[in-house]
């Protein structure tokens, strides 16, 4: 599988959330992850782009308030039958944390694997944000973990096929 099924962008209250299109985009979105998981978490020394980054079917996705970069995220099958997804490096800047883009890109990339087919999505959420997933839908799974050097729970999700339509 290749391309998600997923609209090429959505809108809510000043939030938008579209599929990188182009270097300029993933050029932001690389800056915003390493913003967040390099400079102000210190989570990864120097980079946070690994191998899912040169993945053809890795959707990366950007986000914007006002028109403005603030967010990323990035999910990707993690079978050949492209039936359980992973999202991950969900990254908002500081000064954007609350205006609901999180909780947009999240919904974005929960639309776009079950658009693409999937039937479950995965997380490693960190610990202080894994009430924020609840309150998405989310659902724990077994005790929290050690992932990238820091406690993380693993969370999932079930998605939903579109529908055929009339």
């Amino acid at each position: 599988m290749t391309a998600v099924g997923a609209s090429r962008q959505v809108r809510q209250a000043g939030c938008t959330c579209r599929r990188v299109s182009d270097a300029v985009e993933l050029a932001e979105h690389l800056r915003i992850r390493a913003e967040v998981f390099v400079e102000e978490q210190g989570i990864f020394d120097g980079t946070d782009v690994d191998a899912m980054d040169e993945r053809p079917d890795t959707v990366r996705v950007l986000g914007l308030h006002d028109g403005r970069p603030a967010g990323a995220v990035r999910f990707y099958p993690l079978d050949g039958t492209a039936r359980t997804w992973q999202g991950d490096r969900l990254a908002v800047r500081a000064e954007f944390r609350m205006t609901r883009l999180g909780a947009t890109l999240v919904r974005y990339a929960v639309s776009g694997a079950g658009q693409a087919g999937g039937r479950r999505m995965v997380a490693h959420v960190q610990l202080p944000n894994v009430r924020f997933f609840e309150q998405l839908g989310w659902q724990r799974e077994g005790a929290a973990e050690v992932y990238v050097g820091r406690p993380h729970q693993l969370m999932s999700i079930r998605l939903t096929l579109p529908s055929a339509g009339p």
